[in-house]
């Protein structure tokens, strides 16, 4: 810095010297202040001289009457030299005069009209930088001069031009506007000014639609025509930071191009304060107020001064010795000690500096042209204290006070009524996307003009010679829509998203800015103005685009097939465990093996009572052994405990004995017991229970763990999708979904009834709609992750109030329920069987079980009976046997008691014998025809 200094002062005094060499009748206008006669008895030890670089001499002529005896302990004069345009000159006089007075604070003012009052002033402040003077500026508001790294210790009582920003916004804020245009130029003033609205605006409700930077080649007339009707943009509030010369070119030319009906023009505050006849009214703007005149600013610098060093009064008196120009730096920092100190009431308001030493509240009169002349309409007073981010300069800005009359101003084209601030535009194009049952789409253009749109989806496939695909789109989405135009009198073509997308960003690399794809990427990149689908609201989303209010509350949900019951053929075994249905088999059997042997073994089992012979009275009973076939076999028994247990009558066989029929009635209340119970438990298991899903809901254990083979999905960078990536207690999920996710809801849910996933997780609207249409699918659980869908429109569109306000009064008519009946719930048209509200009925298919018991108790009967069949005559054969071996064994016994009787005979004589065989020789033997033969035994008639 000390080497700059050295080759500034060099190059000053060679241009002062060639100056005067050239016998220029240049005129230092060094003028010390004569007329300040200081009377020697009046000066104190504590003495501070001013030195007033001053625009002109009434100036010069007001510091010294405002400087002697501001304090008692402290003497305050001053010594002033006018201002030179040239900043050399500017420089020689300071010197001079700095060198005769001592000086140890400088005030300097302006030249009004010079072009180089920022050069004179940077002159001036290099100077006090190297001598480390403090400088007191009254009228410069450049914003360089707010640079520390240039200007170390200036102070100003005036706020810096930058300022006007803070109060711009204000003003709108106030008007309730929120689209505006920003033109400025490119010099760096114009351009701080810009950075600093476009710093408050951040985040806020007011957006800047457009940001245009302007240099002095630019066609002032085009760019105001461009601006003003480009289509995409919808502001209609415009603020204009211009140059001096170019505020009359730019203002005849909105005149010219008659853009001025239902605009907002604002101007910054050197344009405003030109009085250039191209001022027309409506024109707003701000400027200082009127107590920032140059007398009351010198006051309150005086007394800014006074306040400062009266620190000092206990410093000793070399501290204030006309031989120290300057304050010991070493021991205290001038500009430090200014920036601390405050003026309360001053006389244009309290002073207090911020640590740029910039004024931090100030006062501005917002400025209204009527009828050719300003007129004040308001106040505003600012608050620069510093601030480092949006959020926190509004906060700041939120407790300054603005006072504006609305009713007083005159709009442009002498009109009384506020202008909307905004174009509306009647025609918009409308993107959205095909999803059941908001928008059916179905192709061709023959489009039925009450229920049905043209919307034609724009081909990807660059092989396709068609560039479009004609569809004709109908709906939930589309009747609201039908609604809405004819509310708001609002014109639209509608098509479909090109990618089949809703939308999700990416970031490629370290590049912060989102990449939407889809129905938002088409919005933002204005091919679309509005999306009218079932599009979620979520935080991701709401970051880059707005929504109306919502025309449907929805949540996700989970859809699953219907659980069928896959044991019907043995249902009617399902209420008790196949456990207990071998104890009961194996019960029967072993009771009925006890009953047999209680009655066998028993002494009265075997015995019955009997009237007595002897006695005619019924009651003489006697007992006597049971001889009747009526005993208790093995087989009566069983057939007894299953008569007991089946509760059919039994007729014959019970237990005799007293013991059995003890053990019998105690198995009559066993079977009865269980007879009971199975029925209750048959109903509970046939009617009351109805497994309709197989699971729970999100907590579902299947869900948060899968085994193998459960396989569950949603809809890739859908809502659904981000809203499980969001939630840390859904990571698990999302992790196990993300490489099995579909790209559209169609294909999860053809998947999901033909088994190849078990659950797809999707919005409410759409699988309600799903499990009306089909009676095999149900949705699971509770809501979660509760959302709605609305209208999604770029940031402070014209459109959002006016959308929303006609979505509330739909909602209040009833026509939304009317949709949700329409396209949702389908009116009913499929009835499913509801079977959590009424107790269900039986069907074939639940007792089919029962049926087959039936048919394979017939079959078992008619095998049963083959098998007796086949006993009966394979027992008939072995009787005919028998029989035919006791037949031959009584041949046999004849023949061999006839041979005796023939041998008995031939012992009393032989000769008769042989007479008598002669004789039965002679004679024919009927015994010759005889054969063992069965079928001859038979025929035989000797066998009678």
């Amino acid at each position: 810095m000390t080497l700059l200094w050295y080759a500034y002062n060099v190059f000053m005094y060679f241009s002062i010297v060639r100056l005067q060499t050239t016998n220029e009748d240049i005129n230092i206008t060094t003028k010390l202040s004569n007329n300040l006669q200081i009377d020697n008895s009046l000066i104190k030890s504590s003495q501070v001289i001013i030195l007033g670089a001053l625009a002109n001499n009434e100036q010069i002529q007001m510091l010294p009457n405002i400087s002697i005896n501001s304090n008692k302990d402290l003497y305050i004069s001053s010594q002033c030299f006018i201002l030179n345009s040239n900043p050399l000159l500017t420089i020689a006089a300071l010197c001079e005069a700095g060198n005769k007075s001592n000086a140890k604070i400088i005030i300097t003012s302006h030249i009004i009209d010079d072009d180089n009052n920022d050069l004179t002033l940077a002159a001036i402040a290099y100077v006090a930088d190297f001598y480390h003077i403090p400088v007191i500026t009254i009228a410069s508001r450049e914003n360089l001069l707010s640079d520390k790294a240039l200007y170390d210790f200036i102070l100003r009582l005036v706020p810096p031009y930058l300022y006007e920003a803070d109060a711009w916004f204000n003003i709108i804020h106030k008007l309730k506007y929120t689209n505006v245009v920003l033109i400025y130029n490119q010099e760096e003033e114009s351009r701080m000014v810009a950075s600093r609205f476009q710093m408050l605006t951040h985040n806020s409700q007011i957006q800047i639609e457009q940001m245009e930077e302007y240099t002095s080649d630019t066609n002032l007339t085009s760019l105001i025509f461009n601006l003003t009707t480009e289509d995409r943009l919808l502001a209609r509030v415009f603020i204009i930071h211009t140059r001096f010369k170019d505020i009359a070119e730019m203002l005849s030319a909105i005149v010219r191009l008659e853009k001025t009906e239902n605009f907002v023009w604002i101007i910054n505050e050197r344009a405003l304060t030109t009085n250039s006849s191209a001022l027309f009214d409506g024109l707003l703007g701000v400027r200082l107020h009127d107590s920032f005149s140059d007398e009351n600013l010198l006051i309150d610098a005086t007394q800014l001064i006074t306040n400062t060093f009266v620190k000092f009064l206990d410093y000793p008196s070399s501290f204030w010795s006309e031989n120290t120009s300057v304050i010991d730096c070493s021991s205290v920092e001038p500009w430090q000690a200014f920036i601390k100190t405050k003026v309360k009431d001053g006389i244009t308001g309290d002073i207090e500096f911020n640590e740029y030493g910039d004024r931090i509240e100030s006062l501005y009169e917002i400025i209204n042209i009527q009828y050719g002349q300003p007129e004040v309409v308001g106040t505003y007073r600012s608050n620069t204290s510093v601030c480092y981010t949006s959020n926190m300069c509004r906060e700041i800005m939120y407790k300054t006070e603005l006072k504006l009359d609305e009713e007083k101003i005159i709009w442009p084209s002498g009109l009384r009524k506020k202008p909307d601030g905004i174009r509306k535009r009647r025609n918009v194009t409308v993107v959205t996307i095909v999803e059941k049952p908001f928008i059916f789409a179905r192709p061709g253009n023959n489009c039925e003009s009450t229920s049905e749109i043209y919307c034609p989806r724009k081909t990807l496939n660059k092989s396709s010679d068609e560039e479009y695909e004609q569809f004709c789109c109908y709906g939930y989405c589309i009747d609201l829509l039908h609604e809405l135009s004819k509310n708001l009198s609002l014109g639209y073509t509608l098509h479909l998203v090109a990618d089949g997308k809703y939308g999700s960003f990416e970031k490629e690399g370290e590049d912060k800015q989102k990449r939407w794809d889809g129905m938002i990427g088409e919005l933002l990149n204005y091919q679309a103005d509005l999306i009218i689908a079932p599009l979620t609201m979520n935080p991701e989303r709401v970051q880059d685009i707005e929504f109306t209010k919502p025309f449907k509350y929805q949540g996700i949900t989970i859809l699953v097939r219907k659980d069928k019951n896959t044991s019907s053929l043995s249902s009617f075994l399902q209420p008790f465990k196949g456990v207990l249905w071998i104890m009961i088999l194996f019960s029967v059997h072993i009771i009925a093996i006890v009953l047999y042997l209680l009655d066998r073994w028993s002494p009265l089992g075997r015995f019955h009572f009997v009237p007595r012979k002897d006695q005619l009275d019924e009651n003489s009973l006697t007992l006597e052994k049971n001889e009747k076939n009526d005993t208790l076999s093995l087989s009566r028994s069983v057939w007894f405990t299953w008569g007991i247990l089946l509760n059919s009558g039994i007729g014959e066989g019970t237990p005799k004995s007293f013991s059995a029929r003890v053990l019998g009635m105690v198995w009559a209340g066993f079977a009865m017991i269980m007879v009971a119970s199975y029925t209750a438990n048959l109903a509970a298991f046939l009617v009351l229970d109805r497994p309709e899903a197989s699971i729970s809901g999100v907590n579902d254990a299947r869900l948060r763990n899968p085994q193998d083979g459960f396989a569950y999905a949603t809809v890739k960078g859908s809502a659904v999708d981000m809203y499980f990536k969001r939630q840390v207690e859904l990571s698990t999920m999302y992790r196990i979904m993300e490489s099995r996710n579909y790209l559209t809801a169609e294909e999860a849910i053809s998947d999901l009834k033909t088994g190849i996933i078990n659950a797809f997780i999707w919005d409410s609207g759409r699988l309600e709609y799903e499990a009306a249409q089909d009676c095999d699918l149900v949705t699971a659980g509770e809501l979660f992750g509760r959302s709605s869908y609305g209208i999604g429109l770029r940031k402070k569109d014209a459109w959002i109030d006016s959308l929303s306000h006609a979505i509330l009064s739909f909602h209040e008519k009833g026509f939304m329920e009317l949709l949700d009946n329409k396209w949702i719930y389908a009116n009913n048209e499929i009835q499913c069987a509801d079977r959590s509200s009424s107790p269900a009925t039986l069907g074939f298919d639940n007792m089919i079980g029962v049926f087959l018991l039936v048919v394979g108790g017939a079959v078992l009967g008619f095998f049963t009976l083959v098998i007796e069949i086949i006993l009966k005559r394979q027992k008939g054969r072995v009787e005919r046997e028998k029989a035919l071996t006791r037949t031959a064994i009584i041949y046999w016994r004849q023949r061999a008691e006839r041979g005796r009787q023939l041998s008995s005979v031939k012992s009393e004589s032989e000769k008769h014998e042989q007479q008598q065989q002669q004789q039965q020789n002679l004679q024919p033997n009927h015994n010759d025809g005889f054969s063992f033969d069965r079928m001859d035994y038979y025929t035989s008639p000797n066998l009678c």
